[in-house]
């Protein structure tokens, strides 16, 4: 039998990258949350530093369904797809292949009812095993790729504008309907 080293030694060599994960907390029900994330994503998202046109982008859409696309439209009318709805349970989850990255990864939101407002919002982007060294390091939207945690920051970033605009909603529901 080999000793303890000798087989880790002659395993072959897994690289664990572990995926991304993201959370926030907004002030509001989760099927309004949800909605605002699928049907409002081009209002909040921050695509003129999260986006690969930039200040080209038009519009953000999410085509409600398994197997819909999500892709950004520009002013000239290119459209950049960053992946496709792999499942949908609306409010609750959706997950969708990703892009946008070297090579495919996997980005699942979640979305859970924390109370009648308050619903908790979580990412997980995965699927980094796929992804070279060199790869890990190139550039996303934010400089310094999966290695540097610009995803993670990115993640953070996209979450926070989120939770503003699906708060900013409801607070203008709030208001008028008083």
């Amino acid at each position: 039998m080999a000793a303890p080293h000798d087989r880790a030694a002659a395993a072959p060599a897994a690289l664990r990258r572990p995926p991304i994960r993201q959370a926030t907390m907004v002030r509001s029900d989760v099927e309004h949350t949800f909605t605002v994330f699928v049907r409002e994503i081009g209002t909040w998202w921050p695509t003129s530093t999260i986006s690969a046109g930039r200040e080209q982008v038009r519009s953000v859409t999410v085509e409600p369904h398994r197997g819909g696309r999500v892709y950004e439209s520009w002013r000239d009318d290119t459209t950049v797809e960053w992946g496709r709805l792999l499942i949908w349970d609306p409010p609750h989850r959706f997950t969708m292949s990703w892009t946008c990255t070297p090579a495919p990864t996997e980005v699942e939101l979640t979305f859970t009812a924390l109370g009648p407002t308050l619903t908790r919002v979580a990412v997980e982007h995965r699927g980094w095993e796929a992804l070279s060294e060199a790869q890990l390091r190139e550039d996303c939207a934010l400089s310094g790729g999966y290695a540097s945690g610009a995803f993670s920051a990115g993640w953070a970033s996209i979450l926070a504008a989120l939770a503003r605009a699906a708060e900013a909603e409801t607070e203008e529901s709030a208001c008028c309907t008083s």
